[in-house]
């Protein structure tokens, strides 16, 4: 129960092995950035995005859980919280999009000044204040993770009624701040990028887009870990659980991505359909992102009811492992499609096209080594298993 990752030889070299990767394919990427900076950035930031919702959906399920005291969650939460120990380098990896954010973001360019609109968005929309919510929001979530790592390391120690109360405390406004800095944040680095164009539903869908794919990616570290013979007390009634979380937030998603899709198209108001039309394309001005639209939502709506739905599905460590990767996948494309088109339209013809993906895939491949590193040596710091949980004996009787 006390069994540490840093006693896995095997995965030591993976952990090795991907901070190796991950820092040659940024380094590659950031050469190739000084020949096509645009398009790097634009990659940058759909990876940059999906992986800080990861981090983010990680500390969102680490507060739910202390706010609601739930049982089960015991022998899971030290991957919830080596997944939210990633949030104390994003503000590192943010700082290239700090750095090209005139390239990046129309508003921020001198000549957005001739625009009307953003002259009345410019008290918000400007790069000072960009940057000091940008470090509000950084300094929120690492205090949020700080503290929740902290007093967990504490509970290794002794466990007293003390300590969880603390955790209850700090989860309960814990998640109002997470709530508010993620829905300007969101809109801060994504909704943004065309500063015509708003929604008041963006906030909701991007957190919806983050928390289906941290539990998948936490599913996978339960299935990984446990064919390694380690989270010896997990058993198929808390991947079970963990399945119905992906279930029932895939439904939720979908029903933001149809309700702001439905109210715009109902609507019928240009500044607003355009968002939809640069995905969809009209009559005259067909888009090449319109099987990449439809993709998204079969992969992460119509996959998840056609194979999830069923109770074996959710307990059956191959279609879980098969369906996590999916929706993982899913769920960058996702914002893959919230990134672009916007930065590949022609200003003079207004048409789109889907860029060279070779940055895609090269700076994809550097987060993923970067995120597996520092997640597999925060888990390697402590027990898998807290040691003096009070509700490890319900988690391990724990029955769906």
């Amino acid at each position: 129960m006390s069994s540490a990752l840093h006693a896995i030889p095997n995965l030591e070299r993976v952990r090795m092995r991907s901070l190796v990767v991950g820092c040659v394919s940024l380094a590659i990427c950031f050469a190739g950035a000084l020949f096509a900076t645009g398009p790097f950035l634009e990659s940058y930031l759909v990876a940059y995005l999906f992986w800080l919702g990861i981090g983010l959906g990680c500390l969102a399920i680490a507060m739910l859980y202390h706010l609601t005291g739930g049982r089960w969650g015991a022998v899971i939460r030290r991957i919830l919280e080596s997944g939210m120990h990633t949030l104390r380098w994003m503000w590192l990896l943010f700082l290239p999009l700090l750095i090209g954010v005139q390239r990046l973001y129309p508003w921020a360019k001198s000549a957005a000044s001739s625009d009307s609109i953003r002259q009345h968005q410019h008290v918000y929309l400007n790069i000072p204040f960009f940057a000091i919510r940008a470090v509000i929001y950084f300094a929120v979530w690492n205090v949020l993770a700080y503290y929740l790592e902290r007093w967990s390391a504490d509970e290794d120690r002794h466990s007293t009624s003390a300590v969880r109360r603390r955790f209850q405390l700090l989860s309960g406004p814990g998640l109002v701040a997470y709530a508010l800095t993620m829905t300007f944040a969101s809109i801060d680095w994504a909704m943004s990028l065309d500063a015509h164009w708003y929604s008041t539903m963006y906030s909701w869908y991007t957190w919806a887009s983050t928390f289906v794919p941290a539990c998948a990616l936490i599913s996978l570290f339960v299935i990984y870990l446990k064919n390694q013979g380690y989270l010896e007390l997990t058993n198929d009634e808390h991947l079970h659980d963990l399945g119905k979380f992906i279930f029932a937030f895939s439904i939720f998603w979908t029903y933001l991505w149809f309700s702001q899709y439905m109210l715009i198209w109902y609507s019928n108001q240009p500044e607003e359909t355009i968002y939809f039309i640069n995905r969809l394309g009209s009559r005259g001005n067909p888009s090449p992102y319109k099987g990449i639209f439809f993709l998204n939502l079969i992969i992460n709506f119509v996959a998840p009811i056609l194979i999830l739905m069923r109770r074996g599905s959710k307990r059956n460590y191959t279609t879980m492992t098969f369906m996590c990767v999916l929706l993982l996948f899913g769920h960058w494309l996702d914002f893959f499609q919230m990134v672009f088109p916007g930065p590949m339209k022609d200003p003079v013809t207004g048409r789109t096209h889907v860029p060279f993906m070779l940055f895609d895939f090269g700076v994809g491949l550097g987060f993923v080594g970067l995120i597996m590193f520092v997640t597999g040596r925060a888990l390697s710091k402590a027990p898998l298993i807290i040691k003096n949980h009070p509700f490890i004996k319900e988690s391990i009787i724990h029955h769906t």
